[in-house]
């Protein structure tokens, strides 16, 4: 369809939506003309089209006019009503309750993995359940080793940690026992049609010939399948071959993969598909409820006829909305390709959205599973960024980060004039918590200052002494805040001369900041967080020698 057939085609979806399935033409008409002011003068070519387009919306069924609202990108907007947030309530039972977080070990945990980890885990708290990570590496081409490992140490730090731990490359001979069981019930047979051949059947809704085979001929190609080449069969699982979607037709539930596994080597070349060992597993481990994102719907549809076949009982299927991640890096695969080219130096660098990540810039793991929680499971998509988890952040940090100066780019100055001796500012390690005490800054007439702070005009170093700065030289002014605040001095950061630590801060963007902080420092431990004066709160990453190591967070 061309432009404004797809403008009148929106319009007749949202009409329909919020008249039961009927659309009406003259309400479409005016929806357009209230909304595209700019096509009000082609009133007279929209009025005819408008009826025409109407008669084919209402003409689909509820489930077709949502799938193409969902294609088209058409939201109902509902008036003034109070935005739904947190965990809804789960529906169905809430006894003994088992729920499982299964990704994929491609590479570490990043938050977009939380939308799943964290309601998982929060239900099972809820109603003192039982949560399994289930590791689902049935495809050795999507495995990275060392994620085996790295996964349980992200949910931990996120503070889930999990009752059971299983991985599905330990059950392939129970997914063998499971298809055996289905060709002999008659409701899975082996297909040895072309790929492309299988296609154009199912997308014309006819069975390919092996649909029809025995089931002595199906057991007779199952136990002879893995002498095959790769792509001669598969097995399929039978379903409705005029189903409306043609991915749900007969879908492939096992299929001949020559890859070396990390954990099996070559011992097996029958591999399960995912939605055949998955619905085995969530069987067979007692799921009550599967939490999954909307884009698997299909999937899940599909899974109820491997249920209906085996007489199963079906857990709780519960769909949530896309989580779009705006201005986070989280493709695994780009960030795998860009570790091993030396772009990234490795799964924590500053600028991914791994979990190990933002951990390591100081990112309370209750920011990430707070955030989740109150974005909850609701069909609506969300969209989270850096700056609302920086938001939230921020409250977490606030109170535990104490107060340190820090200079970038030294810069060594004299103030001329200047004949009070050597004073001792004591600031505050934190002006909320007094009880933590004070740091101690010795000043006798001598500093160090950023470099971008030099300038010409009146500046008051903090809680020391105002300066006026004239080019090369810097001018005793005064002591008192009040003169600064009648002169309208800048307020910036110094250092002692004689008593200092080398710091570097790794920022976001995994740009370095060099310069040098007050003595206090050296109190600390590594994992500490501190905020910056001006610059921002920085988790201190490493000892090196004389040198303090921070990770940025943010402002």
């Amino acid at each position: 369809m061309n432009d404004l057939e797809e403008i009148v085609y929106k319009h007749a979806l949202l009409n329909a939506a919020k008249h039961k399935g009927n659309a009406n033409p003259g309400a479409v008409m005016g929806s357009i003309m209230a909304n595209e002011p700019e096509l009000r003068s082609r009133a007279k070519e929209i009025g005819p089209l408008a009826g025409k387009i109407v008669a084919q919306v209402n003409a689909l069924s509820s489930e077709e006019q949502a799938s193409e609202m969902e294609k088209y990108n058409v939201e109902v907007q509902e008036k003034k009503k109070v935005k739904e947030e947190g965990l809804q309530e789960l529906p169905g039972t809430h006894e003994n309750i088992v729920l499982r977080f299964a990704p994929n070990p491609s590479g570490p945990l990043h938050i977009g993995h939380s939308r799943a980890a964290v309601p998982n885990a929060e239900y099972v708290k809820r109603h003192n359940g039982k949560l399994i990570l289930r590791i689902e590496d049935t495809d050795p081409k999507r495995v990275y080793e060392d994620a085996y490992e790295m996964i349980p140490e992200d949910l931990k730090w996120l503070g889930i940690n999990p009752d059971e731990i299983v991985y599905q490359s330990d059950r392939f001979d129970i997914y063998y026992d499971y298809a055996r069981q289905l060709i002999e019930k008659g409701a899975a047979y082996m297909c040895t049609c072309d790929g492309a051949a299988f296609k154009e059947l199912k997308d014309n809704c006819k069975a390919c010939p092996c649909r029809d085979n025995s089931v002595e001929e199906n057991l007779e190609l199952w136990d002879k399948f893995d002498t095959m080449d790769a792509g001669e069969a598969v097995l399929r699982v039978k379903t409705d071959i005029n189903h409306k979607n043609p991915a749900i037709r007969d879908w492939v539930a096992m299929r001949l993969v020559d890859e070396i596994h990390p954990r099996l080597g070559n011992k097996y070349r029958i591999y399960p598909m995912m939605n055949f060992s998955v619905a085995v597993d969530d069987h067979l481990m007692g799921m009550t409820h599967v939490l999954r994102g909307k884009d698997h719907l299909a999937n899940s549809e599909k899974q109820k006829y491997l249920y209906d076949h085996m007489g199963w009982d079906l857990p709780e299927f519960i769909h949530y909305g896309r989580l779009k991640m705006e201005d986070i890096a989280l493709s695994t695969s780009k960030a795998l390709e860009g570790i091993e080219n030396g772009t990234y130096s490795g799964w924590d660098d500053p600028r991914l959205g791994t979990l190990r990540a933002v951990a390591r810039r100081g990112i309370d793991p209750r920011t990430i599973y707070n955030l989740i929680t109150e974005i909850g499971v609701k069909m609506a998509d969300s969209a989270i960024s850096w700056k609302k988890i920086y938001g939230l952040n921020r409250n977490m940090l606030e109170p535990i980060a104490n107060r340190y100066f820090f200079v970038e780019d030294p810069q060594l100055i004299e103030v001329e004039n200047y004949n009070d001796g050597e004073v001792v500012v004591e600031r505050p390690l934190h002006a909320d918590h007094m009880d933590r005490g004070n740091r101690l800054l010795p000043f006798n007439g001598s500093a160090y200052l950023a470099k971008s702070d030099i300038a010409d005009g009146i500046f008051r170093l903090m809680d020391a002494v105002n300066v006026d700065i004239k080019g090369d030289e810097i001018i005793f002014n005064s002591t008192s805040f009040e003169d600064a605040r009648d002169l309208k001095a800048r307020i910036i950061q110094w250092v002692p001369v004689d008593d200092n630590v080398n710091v570097t801060i790794v920022m976001d963007d995994a740009s370095l900041k060099t310069g040098l902080g007050e003595a206090a420092l050296r109190d600390l431990k590594v994992g500490d967080i501190v905020q910056f004066e001006r610059i921002g709160f920085a988790r201190l990453d490493e000892i090196k020698d004389d040198e303090l190591i921070f990770y940025y967070a943010h402002k």
